[in-house]
């Protein structure tokens, strides 16, 4: 059995992922609606499994706890997604550590806070892990994995083992590195954005179709390094550098971000605004991610 501390967008999104893997769920939230919000979220994420080529039927039960003790006391594996705030985390895990069996692994959804710092308050912390998704969990196969110093060795690999054998694309992180590796690529990017938009460079619209219509169409099958390789032809990647390095030095980028004035927040909140309903916009972007996970899939089988 699996707990999810959490029910909100992240922890729901694990829930039905699990579910549809054929695992019994305990979920437990403090929410006064978390259960019918809950239960939103894997029914919204159902069609999207199934066209995932996982079964309509079959599915694992999920219950709702009353407490946090309740959730996890028979819980062989425990994914906390409680909202991003340090002490919040450090206290629930800690709690959550207090509350588990010993052969029971705890793993964090954090978006960047290093286990480390998180488990500073738990009396045992050697099984305590980051496991963080990429959103929506049920469909994005991307899982890091990264322990904090009193974390055992033995723990991140069984964590990176148990995503695996559900189906998981994992990279099992060596260090420690705020923000982990994608949402430090993705950070880069977006700081960029903002700046954009904030001098008047570029609108929402522009930077986005940059991604989508470009360099976006690459990155599914061969990610932003072996794309720069392939820009250097046959000389790959040291042809690449030697003839373009010198453009590192040209003011490309700021990677330090804006100041989010009241004007830069209202220009995104505006480029980003649509009369499409937030469920229909979830629904393009799950038959999206499908349909180019499935060709690129395609691709791959077909150069073996």
């Amino acid at each position: 059995m699996i707990a999810c501390i959490g029910a909100g967008v992240i922890g729901g999104g694990w829930a039905a992922y699990f579910l549809a893997q054929g695992h019994d769920v305990v979920a437990w939230d403090p929410g006064p609606d978390a259960e019918a919000r809950l239960r939103r979220i894997v029914e919204a994420a159902r069609p999207a499994l199934n066209s995932l080529g996982l079964p309509d039927e079959g599915w694992g039960g999920l219950r709702v706890a009353g407490s946090l003790e309740d959730a996890v006391r028979d819980a062989e594996f425990v994914q906390e997604s409680a909202p991003e705030d340090l002490e919040l985390k450090r206290s629930l895990l800690a709690d959550l550590a207090a509350a588990t069996g010993p052969g029971t692994i705890v793993a964090s959804s954090t978006s960047g806070f290093p286990m480390t710092d998180m488990a500073v308050r738990a009396a045992d912390p050697s099984r305590l892990v980051v496991g963080h998704p990429f959103n929506p969990p049920y469909l994005i196969p991307l899982v890091e994995v990264v322990g904090g110093e009193a974390t055992a060795p033995a723990v991140v690999k069984a964590a990176a083992e148990f995503y695996r054998s559900i189906g998981k694309s994992v990279i099992e992180m060596d260090r420690e590195v705020p923000g982990f590796v994608a949402n430090r690529l993705q950070e880069a990017l977006w700081r960029e954005a903002l700046h954009m938009v904030a001098n008047g460079e570029a609108t929402v619209d522009q930077i986005d179709a940059s991604i989508t219509e470009g360099p976006g169409l690459r990155w599914p099958v061969h990610g932003p390094c072996r794309t720069f390789h392939l820009a250097g032809g046959e000389g790959g990647m040291a042809h690449m550098l030697d003839h373009f390095g010198p453009s590192l030095q040209a003011p490309w980028t700021r990677l330090e971000a804006p100041e989010l004035t009241p004007e830069l927040r209202d220009a995104m909140v505006e480029g980003t605004a649509t009369e499409r309903s937030f469920a229909d916009l979830v629904a393009e972007r799950d038959r999206a991610v499908i349909a180019i996970r499935r060709a690129v899939e395609g691709a791959r089988s077909g150069s073996r």
